[in-house]
This record gives structure tokens, C-alpha cells and sequence, in this order.
């Protein structure tokens, strides 16, 4: 039981929220006439076929890309469904080229306009230029920058200002849950819209995680030769950001714990609104059926 509360987690979609336990996924989406439709799947993680995969640092690499897939499959079928079009499965082709496009503009705005800017600014101030360090503090701070810029102005717009009221329902109905509390929706109205293993947190993690992990890389290489070793090292610094993120999941009532999360839980508030009890019903009833057997 303690395994499977851990491994609880989801994403919120087009109205609607997807709830991923151990080996199973839900979908509860509101239709335009406003019944809720659920759909569930097996899921089998890589890491039960090929034990490798389940081994610290590799995991965090692995359960990335599984819960990417699995979150653009459940984007598009939650699209399809909220506009009452025919599901359509994504071809393999059709998922390679979102992946590789989140990709690409992930690289383009977390990888290399900061590094420019940073490399930019140090031609101008002499602290940086003799303080490698600071370099890539200054790199990190640029990065978490554009990442809260960029979550804050497209809250701005209505329909993901709902898809974050339905990531704030996913919270609560898996903190309910995490807690032992029966998922119902007066339960998990009680509980907050915050968890410490959100994405939105992961990504916080990784950016600060890079900081230490680029002030390994050479001072004196080139601008490609450095924005070449950042990208290299990703794997690596999403291994040990997993890490720490499943950690602080396990002891998010200790009080150190919670003071070293609490910058992400911070970017995090920008990512999630309240639900209202519609919403909340969807999120119940995504938890609900993600549990049964």
C-alpha cells in the first residue's frame, strides 16, 4: 500500500486529469454536456521489464520520458474529448515529433538564450569574468527567471488558467490520498493545492541541480563547446533531480526538508489555481478509478 500511495501522481489536461498509480492510468474528463468520461489503461513502467532502468539516477531519465508520452497521449485524447471529436491514437511519428519539439524549445529557451545572456553580461561585469561559480549561478538565475515569466503569462489565458485549476484538483485528490484519507470530494477539498514532487518543482530542482553540475565544465571552453556539455549532461542532472524529488516526497513533513522545497513549492503557486467543485469531481473520480482493480 505505502508503494502505491508513493507512486500516485498525474497531470491535469484539457478538462479534465490524468491520475498514474503503480500500473495504471486514469483519464476523467467533463464532456460539453457535462457527464465526466473515464478511461483507464494498464501502464507498465520499463523498469519491471528491465530492472536496469529501476536503478538510482538512471530512473529519473526513464520515468521522464515515460510520463512524457504518457502526458502528451493524455493531452491529445483529453482534447479530442472535450471537443467531442473522434479519438484518434498518435502514431509513433506523431510522438517523436512532440517530443522532439518540446524538446527543441526547451534547449532554445532554457539552454541557450540564457547562456548567451549570461555570456553576454560577463564581457561586462569583471566579478563574473574571475568567479566561474558565479557564472553559472548567474546562468541558473536567468533560467528560473524565464521559467516563472513564462508560467506567469500564459496563466493569463483562460483555457490554461483552467488546465492549472484542474493541476491544483490533481494536488489535492493525490495528497488526500497520500495521506490515507478516502478520496471524496469533501476530503480532498481540505488539502492543498501544492505537492512537493510536481513537475513544476522538478523543474526547479534541475535548474539549480545544473549549477553544481556546470561548474564542472571548463571555464575556458568556447560558447558551443559549453552549451554542447549542458546539453550532455542533462541526463545526469535529471537523475540526481529525480532523486532528491522522490526524497523530499518522502519526508515533506520534515522541517528541513520542507525549508529546502519551499523555493519550488514558491514557482510552483504560479502553476496551480483553485478548483471548484466540479473540477474537484473530476480529479475524485480520476484517483478513484486509477485505484481499482
Amino acid at each position: 500500500m505505502k508503494e502505491e500511495v508513493y507512486t500516485a501522481g498525474g497531470q491535469a489536461v484539457i478538462e479534465g486529469v490524468m491520475i498514474r498509480t503503480r500500473h495504471d492510468i486514469a483519464i476523467a474528463i467533463r464532456k460539453s454536456d457535462g457527464k465526466i468520461k473515464v478511461k483507464k489503461r494498464k501502464f507498465t513502467p520499463l523498469s519491471d521489464k528491465y530492472p536496469v532502468l529501476g536503478w538510482p539516477l538512471v530512473r529519473g531519465v526513464v520515468n521522464l520520458f515515460e510520463m512524457l508520452i504518457v502526458g502528451i497521449k493524455a493531452l491529445t485524447y483529453s482534447a479530442n474529448e472535450a471537443m467531442d471529436e473522434v479519438e484518434e491514437d498518435l502514431t509513433l511519428l506523431q510522438i517523436i515529433f512532440s517530443l522532439a519539439l518540446a524538446l527543441g524549445f526547451a534547449l532554445l529557451l532554457f539552454k541557450f538564450i540564457p547562456l548567451i545572456l549570461t555570456q553576454l553580461i560577463t564581457k561586462r561585469v569583471q566579478l563574473i569574468q574571475e568567479n566561474y561559480v558565479m557564472f553559472n549561478i548567474l546562468d541558473g538565475m536567468i533560467k528560473i527567471l524565464f521559467f516563472a515569466a513564462y508560467i506567469f503569462f500564459i496563466s493569463f489565458m483562460e483555457d490554461i488558467n483552467r488546465v492549472f485549476q484542474y493541476h491544483g484538483a490533481e494536488h489535492k485528490v493525490v495528497n488526500c490520498y497520500e495521506e490515507g484519507r478516502k478520496v471524496t470530494v469533501n476530503n480532498a477539498k481540505k488539502f492543498p493545492t501544492l505537492h512537493p514532487r510536481c513537475g513544476t518543482s522538478f523543474i526547479l530542482i534541475v535548474f539549480v541541480v545544473s549549477i553544481f553540475v556546470y561548474s564542472f565544465i571548463p571555464q575556458g571552453f568556447s560558447f558551443w563547446m559549453k552549451l554542447l556539455f549542458r546539453i550532455l549532461l542533462l541526463p545526469l542532472i535529471a537523475g540526481i533531480s529525480y532523486e532528491f524529488l522522490k526524497l523530499s516526497g518522502k519526508m515533506r513533513h520534515n522541517w528541513l526538508v520542507h525549508a529546502i522545497i519551499s523555493p519550488g513549492l514558491l514557482i510552483e503557486r504560479l502553476a496551480v489555481r483553485e478548483p471548484d467543485k466540479a473540477q474537484l469531481e473530476v480529479a475524485v473520480k480520476a484517483m478513484n478509478a486509477s485505484l481499482k482493480n
